[in-house]
């Protein structure tokens, strides 16, 4: 076991919730004709989560190396990878590096024989000081400088993204056969947590003019690629932005004698914070009959993020102060929105909140006595409202949050802590970064 403290920069698991067991469920239906009721959801992750920090042993972590905390299970990237892999066979993986940009990470990763899409200069840096080849990288950031340009093409990156006519002039005098650029299409999503077709992405209408200007300047183009947004909870976005990208594919090599040879879907797979998601099994059955019509010589690529990232870290922090004010009891913790928080603000997620003290209330085997022991959880929780430790005023992580009572030291427990959390502390406001316990595989 290894603590790593952040590195500094230069610049998305609790496991599925667990089911009756079949034939626990096919004896109850034929006894009563019904299925068992199931707990609601912050009930199925707590199990989760109690069964997890047993197992990891939480309480020797935290008086090892105090709080905040997070831990890092690789074993997790793994998982989600396999399940991506097992979903998509045919996809060729490149995790957004962004994510989770963790020496550990980056191993675990490479060890599956997954690539990278990045995004700067300092995500190279990261991956080759893990001994990392990039070549086979994605460069997926759509505005670049002519040094970020040259810097990842002599590094050997080949393939980089676009979305206007600006960045087709960076790329003079790079002369490379295998060169090409992805046209990013914008494909606007309302309805999905965070939707990126505002800052960045051409319209399908619109693309066709930005390939002929690469075709002017002998900038080859490889295919297309789009993001239909964060924590998309069903295919049809994909679907659509799918069959958009091949009938301009297919209208564009009869018009210009071209031959695409790749199609990026991007990532913006779900994962379950206070809510539950659809299985990603579904949303992959709906992507893959989609791809059905992708032709043979194009590579398929996908970029996760936050599903692979997300379920990888889970985040102990501390109860350093309370107060009773008028709109009730606050209580302040040693992590905030600056720090291991700042997923709240930045991606408009929340990942559940749990005390210590309940998850180690262990589930009884009697449905009836589980369901009673909920109700006991319920009824001793009040709403709370918890704060970091700046002086910043919207430092404020969870408002009116039900909670067992708590008092200052006690612990609190999130998972589904590893996407934009760590990766996006900034440190302005002079607290320290919170450090990351990188747990053993087995």
């Amino acid at each position: 076991m290894s603590i790593v403290h952040p590195l500094p920069l230069d610049r998305t698991a609790v496991p599925a919730p667990a089911r009756p067991r079949r034939t626990d469920r096919r004896r109850f239906r034929l006894a009563t004709g019904a299925l068992p009721e199931l707990p609601p959801h912050r009930e199925r992750v707590r199990r989760e989560l109690a069964a997890y920090t047993s197992r990891v042993h939480l309480a020797e972590l935290v008086r090892e190396h105090g709080s905040p905390l997070f831990l890092l299970d690789t074993d997790r990237i793994t998982t989600q990878l396999l399940r991506l892999r097992g979903a998509l066979p045919h996809v060729a993986i490149h995790f957004a590096t962004s994510a989770l940009p963790h020496p550990a990470v980056l191993r675990a990763v490479h060890a599956f024989g997954a690539s990278f899409a990045v995004a700067s200069r300092g995500e190279l840096d990261l991956l080759e000081r893990q001994g990392i080849a990039v070549e086979g990288c994605l460069h997926t950031h759509p505005v670049k400088t002519v040094a970020d340009i040259t810097g990842a093409y002599l590094r050997g990156i080949r393939t980089f993204v676009i979305d206007s006519p600006s960045e087709i002039g960076k790329f003079a005098g790079l002369k490379s056969d295998d060169l090409g650029v992805l046209i990013r299409l914008s494909f606007p999503n309302p309805g999905v947590k965070s939707d990126p077709s505002p800052k960045f992405g051409v319209t399908p209408e619109d693309a066709p003019a930005l390939v002929e200007r690469c075709i002017a300047s002998r900038l080859p183009v490889r295919g297309f690629t789009f993001h239909v947004g964060s924590q998309t909870t069903s295919a049809e976005p994909w679907r659509r932005a799918i069959a958009a990208a091949l009938r301009l594919m297919h209208d564009l090599e009869a018009r210009h004698d071209l031959r695409f040879d790749m199609l990026d879907i991007g990532g913006g797979f779900p994962v379950a914070y206070d809510e539950p998601v659809p299985p990603f099994a579904e949303i992959a059955r709906g992507i893959r009959s989609a791809l059905a019509a992708v032709p043979s010589n194009v590579r398929v690529i996908v970029e996760p993020g936050r599903f692979v990232a997300a379920p990888a870290m889970t985040l102990v922090t501390r109860v350093i102060g309370t107060n009773d004010r008028p709109d009730g009891r606050w209580h302040y913790l040693d992590q905030g929105l600056r720090g291991a928080y700042s997923n709240i603000p930045a991606e408009d997620v929340n990942a559940l909140l749990f005390a210590a003290a309940e998850l180690g209330v262990q589930p009884l085997g009697d449905d009836a006595a589980e369901r009673a022991t909920r109700r006991i959880l319920t009824r001793t929780r009040v709403p709370v409202t918890l704060a970091g430790p700046t002086c910043d005023r919207v430092d404020v992580i969870a408002r009116r949050t039900p909670l067992p009572p708590l008092a200052d030291g006690d612990l609190l427990v999130s998972p589904m802590m590893g996407a934009y959390t760590w990766a996006a502390t900034t440190g302005i406001t002079g607290v320290a970064p919170t450090p990351v316990v990188v747990l053993p595989h087995g």
